[in-house]
């Protein structure tokens, strides 16, 4: 893997103050503490945000009692060959569509919805986001891969199946990225680079994904 290649793609959201967040999450607020235009020797900034802010990873821990925290996570669950699959289904990611898409165990999967376009345009919070069900977390699970992601805020719904699908994903050692902008991202196989920032026994924490186009068609097999 060429990490000098001009061929990345940010797949990240970026952070700015009142950006869209999970209702009862706390807000990003973005503040200049210090300013050479008023004086000071540097441009200084203070971050005010949650850990499930914009592009982010969720631990075990967020869903978990003592469940392992993302400074703990395997790095290679996160760089190494991913495969991009865009999802038809308007209302949640099923696990009838995944079936025809043969994933394979130790995958990392990202899959690009009606969110990527739709949801990453106004900062206001949308409910009928496109989500994993819980029947399609099991089908993931039982497919024994290592990484899924998603274009929105939650791998879960707002009304259905937000905490029983990180159940089902975080309990069985899936590692989820969450918050992906998958806009102009065509399906197929690619590198991926996501890393998280490293807050010791974090639940979650806001990561910076970039993806670059594979020559090959699949990808089968990812690496532990």
């Amino acid at each position: 893997m060429n990490i000098l290649s001009t061929d990345w793609m940010d797949v990240s959201v970026a952070l700015r103050t009142g950006m869209v967040h999970w209702p009862d999450n706390p807000p990003l607020r973005i503040e200049r503490t210090q300013e050479m235009e008023r004086g000071d020797s540097a441009n200084v900034s203070m971050l005010s945000i949650g850990s499930h802010t914009g592009t982010h990873m969720d631990a075990p821990l967020h869903f978990v009692r003592a469940g392992l925290s993302l400074d703990e996570m395997p790095l290679s669950a996160v760089i190494g060959p991913a495969r991009v699959v865009e999802i038809q289904d308007p209302e949640s990611i099923k696990a009838q569509e995944l079936v025809a898409h043969d994933i394979h165990r130790n995958e990392r999967i990202l899959f690009r919805t009606r969110n990527s376009p739709r949801c990453w345009q106004t900062d206001e919070f949308l409910e009928d986001f496109v989500y994993i069900s819980q029947e399609a977390a099991r089908y993931l699970v039982a497919c024994g891969i290592q990484t899924v992601g998603v274009d929105y805020l939650s791998v879960g719904g707002f009304h259905v199946d937000g905490p029983e699908t990180h159940h089902v994903l975080l309990e069985s050692g899936v590692w989820i990225i969450e918050g992906l902008n998958l806009t102009g991202v065509v399906p197929g196989s690619y590198d991926l680079i996501c890393l998280p920032l490293r807050v010791e026994h974090s639940d979650g924490a806001p990561a910076r994904a970039i993806l670059r186009r594979r020559e090959s068609k699949t990808v089968k097999e990812g690496t532990r």
